[in-house]
């Protein structure tokens, strides 16, 4: 994604002096990492996460007390005192950082650091989703208390192709040093951190960002949080910076999977009856991997959706085009009017099971199995969702057009806990 425009009109990411948790002081670095906040979607995740190490990061960036107030001033007391303690412990030096996430199957490098912070009208830094303004609010005050950024955005730039020039040759170079830190989360990926020290490497990447413009991957609330922090800011400073993972995805490939929609409070007969007329409605038989095989297909093919939570799976395809026609808006490019996102919003959860798109009635979640047994828990209804292609997303956003919240996952995503960033040390 280069931009044609000046130099100083690229991105700008500038050295921080990281937070880290000293490993002497902790089980293991594993165990004291997590995903990302709104990934941690269930209670049992929650609480395994916790039990994982009295010193979790989930303790700071899903506390927990009966009121947001109390929630934030424990994040902030817990944050200084493991400061105290030498839980955690900032870097000497202000450095950029080379991290590495690693499985069979996959090998992505980026770079962390502070990035200057834009709003979309600039062109810079690409939103792709709408966002909602409680979490917003809430995750604002999570920061404003705690002076920190607890985790890095996900964002992602394009390079000029496989060979490696400028930042991704620095990469390249530094992860043949000795790491900061390796370690393997539960779910199989290695992880290691490297320090950029050379200031030649420094300029190196300032030179080569400063020619690109990102999308955000994964991170848009956050990113809506840092913009409405540094607005209430009177003078330039930290505040004018964001934690951010920067991934050149022309070597390194994101995935994109789907973020599906729990309805609750809508039993699947319900749901399937309310369908009659607006969509093709057909019983596909499990197991899960087989019915998801299903929705592709379909999805292949035009909307589709995958019902499930009455313990069997029910393809939702071929909508009404009259119904799309009253409930899709006009003004919006082909491309986004036929997005199952804003299928599902404009003409199901709108119109057809009229659900307001509020936390109490909606739940996003990024885990298939995890939806499916929630909606049988609960007699609700999950809508299962096929995920949208890389190039769209981007073509979307250059556009400067939204996406409906929610409608994509970009992976492998950075593990919460291994760098934060204190805004009293910038």
């Amino acid at each position: 994604m280069n931009t044609s425009g000046p130099v100083d009109q690229g991105l700008r990411l500038i050295p921080f002096r990281g937070l880290r948790y000293v490993p002497e002081r902790v089980g293991s670095l594993a165990a004291v990492t997590s995903p990302p906040y709104d990934v941690v979607v269930r209670p049992d995740g929650l609480h395994h996460l916790e039990s994982a190490d009295p010193h979790n990061i989930v303790r700071l960036i899903l506390p927990q007390a009966d009121t947001a107030r109390d929630r934030h001033r424990q994040a902030a007391d817990t944050l200084d005192r493991w400061l105290a303690e030498g839980v955690i412990a900032p870097d000497p030096d202000p450095v950029l950082y080379v991290y590495e996430q690693r499985n069979d199957e996959i090998l992505q490098r980026g770079l962390i650091g502070a990035l200057a912070l834009s709003p979309a009208a600039e062109g810079i830094v690409l939103p792709h989703e709408d966002v909602m303004d409680d979490v917003v609010a809430d995750r604002a005050e999570l920061m404003r208390t705690t002076g920190a950024h607890l985790e890095p955005l996900l964002l992602t730039y394009r390079g000029d192709g496989s060979t490696p020039t400028g930042a991704g040759a620095v990469i390249d170079r530094t992860v043949l040093r000795e790491p900061l830190l390796a370690t393997t989360t539960e779910d199989g990926f290695r992880h290691r951190l490297w320090a950029v020290t050379y200031p030649s490497d420094r300029r190196e990447i300032e030179t080569d960002l400063a020619r690109h413009q990102a999308l955000i991957a994964d991170g848009h609330h956050r990113w809506a949080t840092y913009l409405r922090l540094q607005r209430e800011q009177s003078a330039p400073g930290p505040w004018d910076y964001g934690l951010v993972l920067l991934v050149d995805t022309a070597r390194h490939p994101l995935q994109v999977r789907a973020i599906h929609r729990l309805l609750r409070g809508l039993p699947v007969s319900r749901a399937l009856k309310a369908l009659t007329g607006h969509f093709r409605v057909q019983r596909i038989e499990g197991p899960l991997p087989r019915a998801l095989d299903a929705l592709a297909e379909a999805a292949a093919a035009g909307n589709a959706f995958l019902l499930a939570g009455d313990g069997g799976f029910h393809l939702v395809d071929r909508p009404d085009p009259a119904l799309l026609a009253r409930t899709v808006r006009a003004d919006r490019p082909d491309a986004w009017r036929t997005l199952d996102a804003t299928v599902l919003h404009s003409a199901l959860l709108d119109e057809v099971w009229r659900i307001p798109d509020a936390p109490e009635h909606i739940g996003y979640i990024h885990d298939t199995a995890a939806a499916v047994e929630q909606a049988e828990r609960l007699d609700a209804t999950a809508v299962l969702m096929h995920p949208v292609r890389e190039e769209v997303v981007r073509d979307l956003a250059r556009q400067g057009v939204t996406m409906p919240r929610k409608s994509t996952s970009f992976g492998p995503k950075p593990a919460t806990g291994l760098v934060m960033r204190s805004l009293a040390l910038d």
